[in-house]
């Protein structure tokens, strides 16, 4: 029987099961692969995470719980799982070229991706304390070792550096929250917790300072403000894929336990946290925006551009229900994409003794490469919110929740940020089509990889921009039994 069990719960955890062994199969062969040709290793990286998706779609529509109920797979883990193998397979593809120019074509770079995804699908079907930060510190410390990649880049040993510090620090505020919540409950499970939550609980001021140090401890993953002090230091000296995958996918996986831990075991609190969301999401969106007009290095401009993001999505968080929740799954595969996309522009550009990192650098973009200009243009409006691109699909569900919420305030300051954030968007948008070329040219990566990516992200922010109610229906039915 007990043979049986064990069966049952490695055959519900066997999307996590099959990417952990396609990860360990390409640590294995790095050891083999001649050096400077393992180009191979990223492909067969990108086919171990299709076959993982495989499997994952074969559960799609079923809820099963698995280890005594601490994991769980239900339409809303799917959902998000499939976003973070997306994400790290257009990552793995925009860091083929990436590698190769930087000289640190290494397979263990492809493997640690895997394993920082697996950590985020763990953090998704974490239906225990336990298992939610065991996916969160698989995460964190494959993305520490990531960040500090390019060993001979002071940057990016800053950048590691830096990124350790705050993650021990957060992680650390976390478990103090966790460790309240058990005291106070005698229970790890997330609706175990909910259960145990009676009518003194609530009121008890430890239950209060719990919730704090959670929000606290998450906004730190998320990067909301004021807890978003390292992410532009971050975000610039960091691998540029390794930028994109903090942005597209590990802040992500912040939201999913945030919305996991409070809708699901402290629901009970939800005016009082809700209160505290609205105002985070108001700093996060406005101090955001606001600090990226002044930035000249483009990856500085998006890590403050993704902290505004992070504000939009908290809106979906503040206005709850079943409309709120759905904006803001919706908001985060649209913000994925336009993310990613704008990550690999700055790739593309990163050739020889030019980085990419300045606005300045795509001058005369437009004459040189009209299409690529073409690309990054429909990102900018998509992530300014501007019809008929994703961008303006998403924060319209968003704002309309809040609205429907009567959040009526904080829908128009958020209409007011998007405003803002048109200026800098913009002034890239400027740089590309109303500066002559420089007289030395304007050299583009040759890595079709790049490309693909770049071709993906660009028509799915037309696409959902377009025609958005199959992903709205798709974010609505993935919510479906998460309270």
């Amino acid at each position: 029987m007990m043979q049986a069990f064990n069966m049952a719960d490695l055959s519900t955890a066997l999307p996590e099961v099959v990417l952990s062994l396609v990860a360990m199969t390409i640590l294995t062969l790095d050891f083999i692969a001649p050096k400077g040709r393992r180009d191979w290793l990223g492909y067969l990286s990108v086919l171990g995470v299709l076959l993982t998706l495989v499997v994952l779609f074969r559960q799609w529509g079923a809820t099963q719980s698995a280890f005594s109920g601490q994991y769980l797979s239900d339409p809303f883990a799917l959902f998000f799982k499939i976003l973070f193998l997306a994400a790290a397979s257009l990552i793995i593809l925009m860091s083929i070229g990436y590698l190769r120019g930087e000289g640190a074509d290494r397979g263990e770079f492809y493997a640690l991706i895997l394993f920082a995804t697996l950590g985020m699908m763990l953090m998704a079907s974490a239906a225990d304390l336990l298992i939610l930060y065991i996916g969160l510190e698989t995460m964190s410390i494959c993305i520490y070792v990531l960040a500090g990649f390019l060993k001979r880049d002071r940057r990016s040993n800053e950048a590691a550096l830096k990124y350790l510090l705050m993650g021990g620090f957060s992680s650390a505020i976390i478990l103090y929250g966790m460790v309240m919540l058990y005291g106070l409950t005698g229970a790890t499970g997330l609706k175990e917790i909910a259960s145990a939550l009676t009518a003194d609980t609530l009121s008890n001021p430890a239950l209060i300072l719990a919730m704090v140090m959670l929000a606290a401890g998450f906004g730190f993953k998320i990067a909301a403000v004021p807890f978003h002090m390292y992410i532009p230091d971050v975000y610039e000296g960091a691998p540029t894929p390794i930028t994109a995958l903090l942005s597209a996918a590990s802040e992500i996986a912040g939201l999913v336990i945030l919305l996991r831990v409070f809708l699901v075991a402290i629901p009970g609190l939800q005016d009082r946290w809700a209160l505290l969301f609205y105002v985070l999401s108001l700093l996060t969106m406005t101090v955001g925006n606001i600090v990226a007009i002044a930035q000249s290095n483009i990856k500085r401009m998006l890590a403050y551009s993704s902290i505004a993001h992070i504000g939009y999505l908290l809106i979906g968080v503040v206005a709850g229900r079943e409309l709120g929740i759905s904006a803001t799954l919706l908001y985060a595969v649209v913000y994925a994409l336009m993310t990613l996309g704008a990550f690999a522009m700055v790739i593309l550009l990163c050739v020889g003794e030019v980085k990419g990192e300045r606005i300045d650098d795509f001058t005369g973009l437009a004459q040189r490469s009209p299409m690529a200009a073409a690309a990054m243009l429909i990102l900018l409006l998509s992530l300014a919110g501007v019809p008929p691109t994703a961008g303006f699909v998403g924060k319209l569900y968003l704002f309309g929740a809040a609205i429907e919420r009567g959040y009526i305030v904080l829908a128009l300051i958020a209409v007011v940020n998007s405003a803002i954030s048109l200026f800098y968007y913009m002034k890239v948008a400027v740089a590309m089509y109303m500066r002559d070329l420089p007289a030395t040219g304007l050299a583009l990566s040759p890595s079709r990889p790049l490309r693909v990516v770049l071709f993906v992200t660009v028509v799915g922010t037309l696409a959902i921009g377009i025609y958005p109610g199959p992903f709205l229906d798709l974010a609505r039915s993935s919510i479906a039994g998460l309270w």
